[in-house]
């Protein structure tokens, strides 16, 4: 914002590409095979952006914003920011609601109020005072940071009036931005005042040039983060970001042809929603099952509950933690154990069931649980050893064109790791979804249409893993051929089958 509008983007404001391609065109990401997966691409437009792109796409967001209500740039962006880039809720409560109350939460100064001027404005205002007033002598103040006396021409401030020196404002501003990662959230220097500084002030007074970079990294970050209709891509060092019309739960695909979920940004998920995957990753990955062992192996004191291991032979447990005295058979105080009317002996069936259906159903959801993550583990395993393929592939195929088979013609072992990988994704993700299902007519029918793609996906691998030589090309092509086809057949089975119960609400669930 150069007039106001390119002084903050006009040097590179993006993450580092990586602009290498496999001459092969071998990615490691499948394209979209099944109708499922095409349907999916064709309802969903998105438009995969450069940092360029973003930086450029963000000024025209404010400059449109900016044409209507017609306040400095560099508070229109943090009035968006604020919003979270909602043009259409930032112009609703601009025109409808109370303005000093907007920009009071938006921790700017009114731009309405009596003495507002940007911070360029004002520089150029004290730059025609200090030549007016050069004969008389600068005046000098004290600066509220290092307590220097400086020449009141060569302080600055905001709007709210605190005035700082140049340096002690630089070195401020510096920190924040190096040392903490802020950006666009970067307040007053004055204790106790929470007026964000704008764009103008901090490219006025950062000099060095690393540090502008990072902070039109941070903006530009900052852009894409709060903005609902954008993500960026989640491979490592791409630094593309996808751009939607609106929002969903769909794959993207992005330069780097990595396939995720626009709305969660996991690789892509399908059969399973989001919100069952999150909670799937939150179990795998908190001490939830280490729970369930401890609630397996271990039992609480009676009185304040503090979970405790047995490490010896006697019963007479002491809590660590209040100090109670039980006993590990019942449970109950240890004090009259010795009392000829106290049967500790005696069972209980009432308790006695309490404490073992606990147990026992801590035990079984433990299983339960292991049963669905060792499946689910295993085809990740083999997703990754089978991603691998792709080079052993490249191998084959550059083979098989010297046995006289044209490019198009080998074509077909290439499309095979493409599904393989799509079908191994699939069924790894079945496994969540069947961890959270309830079991009802619908759900064998589910785990029927797994068992199938489970079986033609493991036959289709004992293919591809074979040493192809030229005396069996012929009838190893036509077995692959038809395998893969199959797979992708029974993939979109599956898949149809739990889109079909998602749309006629026939799933059931535990929330677990």
């Amino acid at each position: 914002m150069e007039s106001e509008d390119d002084f903050l983007y006009d040097e590179d404001s993006g993450n580092e590409m990586d602009e290498d391609n496999d001459e092969f065109g071998m990615e490691m990401e499948p394209e979209p095979s099944s109708t499922q997966d095409k349907q999916d691409t064709e309802a969903f437009p998105f438009e995969v952006l450069t940092a360029e792109q973003l930086t450029q796409h963000m000024v025209d967001t404010i400059k449109e914003v900016n044409a209507i209500v017609e306040i400095p740039a560099t508070t229109t962006r943090i009035l968006l920011n604020h919003f979270k880039w909602d043009k259409e809720k930032l112009m609703e409560m601009y025109y409808d609601g109370d303005q000093d109350k907007l920009f009071n939460e938006a921790h700017i100064v009114s731009p309405y109020k009596k003495g507002f001027g940007s911070t360029i404005q004002l520089a150029k205002k004290r730059s025609t005072r200090s030549a007016t007033a050069a004969t008389a002598g600068p005046s000098s103040l004290s600066c509220e940071i290092c307590y220097m006396d400086t020449p009141s021409d060569i302080m600055t401030g905001l709007e709210c009036g605190h005035k700082f020196c140049s340096i002690c404002w630089t070195g401020y501003l510096t920190t924040k931005i190096m040392d903490e990662g802020m950006g666009q959230t970067i307040a007053c220097a004055a204790l106790n005042c929470d007026i964000l500084v704008d764009d103008a002030t901090v490219m006025k007074l950062v000099t060095e040039p690393k540090v502008k970079l990072k902070y039109q990294h941070l903006i530009t970050n900052s852009f894409v983060e709060c903005n609902r209709l954008l993500r960026w891509c989640p491979r490592p060092d791409c630094g593309h970001a996808v751009r939607v019309s609106f929002y969903d739960s769909k794959p993207v695909s992005c330069a780097c042809s990595h396939v995720f979920c626009f709305a969660c940004g996991e690789n892509w998920h399908d059969p399973v929603k989001c919100k069952w995957l999150v909670k799937w990753v939150k179990k795998c990955d908190d001490d939830s099952e280490t729970s369930n062992w401890i609630s397996a192996n271990t039992k609480e004191c009676p009185k304040c509950r503090a979970t405790i291991e047995k490490d010896g032979g006697c019963n007479h447990m002491v809590c660590k933690k209040c100090r109670f005295d039980f006993c590990w058979v019942c449970l109950g105080p240890w004090e009259p154990h010795g009392s000829s009317w106290y049967n500790c002996n005696r069972f209980d069936g009432d308790e006695a069931k309490k404490a073992r259906d606990s147990q026992e159903n801590s035990r079984a959801a433990l299983q339960r649980y292991l049963f669905y993550c060792n499946r689910y583990m295993n085809h990740m395993q083999s997703l990754k050893f089978e991603s691998r393929l792709y080079v052993t592939v490249k191998a084959k195929m550059e083979e098989m064109q010297q046995h006289n088979m044209s490019w198009i013609e080998v074509q077909f072992l290439k499309k095979a790791v493409d599904v393989l990988c799509l079908c191994r994704q699939t069924l790894m993700y079945t496994y969540v979804f069947a961890f959270y299902l309830k079991k009802n007519n619908q759900s064998i029918i589910f785990e029927d249409n797994q068992k199938d793609l489970e079986t033609a996906t493991e036959q289709l691998s004992e293919y591809l893993e074979r040493d192809i030589t030229s005396d069996m090309l012929v009838d190893i092509k036509q077995k692959v051929q038809d395998k893969y086809r199959y797979c992708e057949s029974r993939r979109g089975v599956l898949l149809s089958h739990v889109h079909e119960g998602y749309d006629s609400e026939f799933w059931e669930y535990y929330d677990l």
